[in-house]
Parts: structure tokens; C-alpha cells; sequence
């Protein structure tokens, strides 16, 4: 019988670098699975569908919502985010760690979901870098930003709630503690 694979919540404000983090990580643990959220929002330079997210049409999202297939969703600066229960189930019974990349609030909703998972707070090392990383992404207005930067505060306050924090002031120095942290908790799953 193959354990249930752990899992792993990484979450953050917008910009604070989770997503870097996660993706400089994660490949250095084979067991590891990212968790691809389904979200309504127009993809990215570069991103792709089924890898980055899997982008759905508005419909289909509220259809999925009707039909109970989220362990969480939410909207988020105007678009809806989704994480598929049953592409969670389906990993864990692979043995995966199943890694996702969430915002504050779809991070609770996993806790409560599956209590045995393990939380990552990503923090920006000050809000001024915050809005700096923000405004170099490019991918927003400044009124977006600003919305960005008001979720932010809130976010940060909750930061206490995770099982560890992470300041992504040096990517290096935080890419090598998330590592840690990661091994912690496999570490703990084989237990």
C-alpha cells in the first residue's frame, strides 16, 4: 500500500515570489507534484494551459463550483481561482507531494479540507519591494497594483496562521530555506 503523498501550501501577497520560489524548489524533489489550479483569468506571457493553470471559460467554472469539484476557490482581483479536489485525490494516492500555489484565503480552505497540511507563508521583505516586484511584472494597471497592495496588508496579517514563514528578501537565501522546509516536511509524512 503506497502512503498518502504530503502536502504542501504555499501561499503569499501577489508579487511576494511564491510562484519563483515554488518553481526553484520543487524540481529538486521527484515525489513532488505541482497542484494546477483552474482559474477564469487570461493567461500570461509564457504560461500555459495545464501547466501554469488550466484555463477555463467563466461557465465552466461556475459549473464546476455547482458540481462541488473545488476543494477551494476563489475570486481574486476580478478572476476566479480554483484547486480540483479530484486532481488533488489523485496525486496523494500516487504517493505525490502534492504542492500548491495559492492565495491566502484558498490556503485556508485546503487546511480545512485536509488538516495533516503543511503551510508556507512567502513574505515580501518590505511593501515597498512589494510594489516594485508589482510594477516590474508588468502585468497590471496602476490601479491593480494598488488593489494588489491593499490585499497585501491584509495578508501579511495572517501570516502567524502557517505552519512556517519565508522572507523573500535574497531569492537565493530563500530558495535554499523553502528547500529546508520542504525536506521537514517529507521528512515528517514518512513518519
Amino acid at each position: 500500500m503506497t502512503t498518502k503523498g504530503a502536502m504542501i501550501v504555499v501561499s503569499a501577497p501577489s508579487g511576494a515570489g511564491k510562484t519563483t520560489l515554488i518553481k526553484r524548489v520543487a524540481p529538486k524533489f521527484p515525489e513532488a507534484a505541482f497542484s494546477v489550479s483552474h482559474t477564469t483569468r487570461l493567461p500570461r506571457e509564457g504560461e500555459r494551459d495545464g501547466v501554469d493553470y488550466r484555463f477555463v471559460s467563466h461557465n465552466r467554472f461556475e459549473e464546476m463550483i455547482r458540481l462541488g469539484e473545488f476543494v477551494e476557490w476563489e475570486e481574486v482581483h476580478g478572476a476566479f481561482y480554483g484547486t480540483a479536489r479530484r486532481e488533488v485525490e489523485r496525486l496523494r494516492d500516487a504517493g505525490k507531494t502534492v504542492v500548491f500555489d495559492v492565495d491566502v484565503k484558498g490556503a485556508g480552505s485546503i487546511k480545512a479540507a485536509y488538516p495533516e497540511a503543511r503551510s508556507v507563508f512567502v513574505a515580501p521583505p518590505s511593501e515597498e519591494t512589494l510594489r516594485k516586484r508589482l510594477t516590474l511584472r508588468g502585468s497590471d494597471d496602476p490601479e491593480a497594483i494598488e488593489r494588489r497592495l491593499a490585499a497585501a496588508n491584509e495578508e501579511l496579517s495572517a501570516q502567524a496562521k502557517f505552519d512556517f514563514v519565508v522572507v523573500n528578501d535574497d531569492l537565493d537565501r530563500a530558495a535554499d530555506e523553502m528547500e529546508k522546509i520542504f525536506k521537514t516536511i517529507l521528512t515528517e509524512n514518512e513518519l
